[in-house]
């Protein structure tokens, strides 16, 4: 009993490493590869991205936490457009995280995260534009591991405020957890929400729904219909299901697919109003990786 509960305290410690909700909470390392091939085009938009996190005890039940993530974003853009791509065909997303846990009651953990940002396409030196400031206040009810409850589960709210959704206020944020049986649990939220079934320790699967996508400045901004397009954007609803398998404890290798319900990759003005669509049309999708998890 006493090794569960070190281990959900340090689960909690780790989710204050979360880059837009798709990084697994308890993740320390991550190595991924996303696909999106354009429908009806030869487009393709592909991801790399790499994770590290690191938490350092304080004292008892306080946690600081840095890390870092980088992504590469490689779009393809085969087709025909009324300007030149080849200084769009590679983002860069760099992200610092510092966040700060601790006990706030015998029910609640509270925590703060901060996460300084650089999202541009690096053909030129950085500017202000380049720079973003993203972080969160959150508070924890987690009972995931509470063996006196016939329905174990774990709630976090909180509040999170993203430079690149182009809103000058924080946004809410809400996920639940709730484990059905010893096979079944599920997640509610946003930005993802799935439900999952449990072959054995080392593998499970899931139905899953959620969101994807970025925001970046243009260093070198082609110019459309008059208009400086300053920035890119790419917004992703996808479906499907995942399947996750366990070569040791802590190492697992994992696999997404499904279908987008909603893509919308653009190309915006100073306002970040739109200037140009580059694709709209639902594609398949594809996301998988190497994990070390707690």
């Amino acid at each position: 009993m006493v090794k569960q509960k070190n281990k959900g305290t340090m689960v909690w410690v780790l989710f204050f490493c979360l880059y837009y909700g798709q990084a697994q909470i308890t993740d320390l390392a991550r190595l991924e590869y996303s696909f999106i091939p354009a429908s009806k085009s030869e487009d393709q938009y592909t991801r790399f991205r790499a994770i590290l996190n690191y938490p350092i005890k304080l004292k008892k039940d306080k946690y600081l936490i840095v890390g870092g993530e980088y992504n590469s974003i490689i779009l393809n853009l085969e087709d025909d457009y009324p300007f030149e791509t080849s200084k769009l065909d590679r983002i860069h997303v760099i992200d610092l995280n510092f966040g700060y846990t601790f006990k706030w009651n015998e029910k609640w953990r509270a925590g703060i995260q901060f996460n300084p940002r650089i999202a541009s396409t690096l053909t030129s030196p950085l500017t202000a534009d380049d720079y973003f400031i993203n972080g969160g206040v959150f508070l924890i009810d987690n009972r995931i591991n509470d063996s006196s409850l016939e329905h174990p589960y774990r709630l976090i709210i909180g509040l999170t405020y993203n430079a690149t959704t182009g809103l000058p206020f924080p946004l809410p944020f809400v996920s639940y957890t709730r484990l059905i049986n010893e096979s079944w649990s599920y997640n509610a939220g946003i930005p993802k929400s799935n439900i999952k079934y449990t072959f054995s320790e080392k593998s499970n699967i899931q139905a899953f729904v959620g969101l994807d996508g970025y925001m970046a400045h243009l260093q070198d901004p082609p110019t459309i219909n008059g208009q400086d397009s300053e920035y890119i954007s790419l917004s992703v609803v996808v479906g499907g299901v995942g399947y996750e398998y366990c070569f040791t404890e802590h190492l697992a290798a994992y696999m997404y697919t499904g279908f987008t319900f909603r893509l919308n990759n653009v190309l915006r003005n100073k306002n970040r109003d739109e200037v140009f669509r580059l694709n709209d049309v639902n594609a398949f999708y594809l996301r998988t990786g190497l994990k070390f998890k707690i």
